[in-house]
């Protein structure tokens, strides 16, 4: 029963990170309909993205910087769903 809900929230995990991705992706502006989601999904993604981000800056790509917090994650949640799921 435990490790049927620990696999649940792990696939809730992945989703919640796959939708934050395509979400940071789309620029809205303060009125946007999509703004509030956002808002809402980085309170939820931050303080699980914090750890990685401490450990792994981000890979400076020219003048661009990319953020592999969120591969960081979804790696470990794949690990830990080969574990327990």
């Amino acid at each position: 029963m435990l490790t049927l809900l620990i696999c649940q929230l792990l696939d809730l995990a992945v989703w919640v990170v796959l939708i934050w991705v395509v979400l940071s992706w789309i620029p809205t502006t303060a009125g946007h309909p999509l703004q509030s989601a956002k808002d809402v999904l980085n309170r939820v993604m931050n303080p699980m993205l914090r750890p990685f981000r401490n450990f792994l800056p981000p890979l400076r790509m020219g003048t661009v910087g990319v953020d592999l917090s969120p591969l960081a994650l979804l790696v470990t949640v794949f690990i830990l769903e080969g574990i327990f799921c």
